[in-house]
């Protein structure tokens, strides 16, 4: 079944919200979705590394960089390990880079932007907590559908 987000919207318009049109599709798979599993960092992606390390079958990863344009918080490393882990795909608040490997991934990776300098692990960031950007607030447990047409969000799961 060949599902897109405008599918969604017009089977189920009334549980759909969409985020504002702001991110990028980095990854190889197209279309993508799952239960979001939230990480609020800035500039330090010690927890996604930690995150992408666990099973993600099912969920998307949604991490809150606070938008920031100078650093990058996933590589091609963390996201061949997200892949290997089953994680349906990343959405980024913020950067990301070693986008001609992450493109080849069959992970769904949407992000603002690129940019080439890795972050310092300090260990900082929380991890579940609901975070709010692009004209939405994620809430963990919630569903996130995405693909080259935008993000969209449902309380429930609307794909099998």
């Amino acid at each position: 079944m060949n599902m897109t987000t405008p599918d969604l919207c017009d089977e189920y318009p009334q549980l759909v919200r969409g985020a504002d049109p702001i991110f990028r599709c980095y990854g190889g798979r197209d279309f993508f979705g799952g239960r979001i599993v939230t990480v609020k960092c800035f500039e330090d992606n010690s927890r996604v590394k930690e995150l992408v390390a666990t099973p993600g079958k099912g969920k998307v990863l949604v991490v809150d960089g606070g938008g920031s344009l100078r650093r990058a918080l996933l590589g091609d490393q963390l996201a061949e390990q997200a892949m290997s882990n089953g994680w349906e795909g990343i959405l980024i608040n913020g950067c990301l880079r070693d986008v001609q490997i992450i493109a080849t991934l069959n992970l769904g990776v949407q992000a603002l932007a690129s940019h080439p300098m890795k972050t310092e692990k300090r260990g900082l960031g929380d991890v579940d907590v609901p975070v709010t950007f692009a004209g939405l607030t994620f809430a963990p447990g919630e569903w996130l559908y995405a693909d080259a047409n935008g993000v969209v969000l449902a309380e429930s799961a609307l794909v099998d």
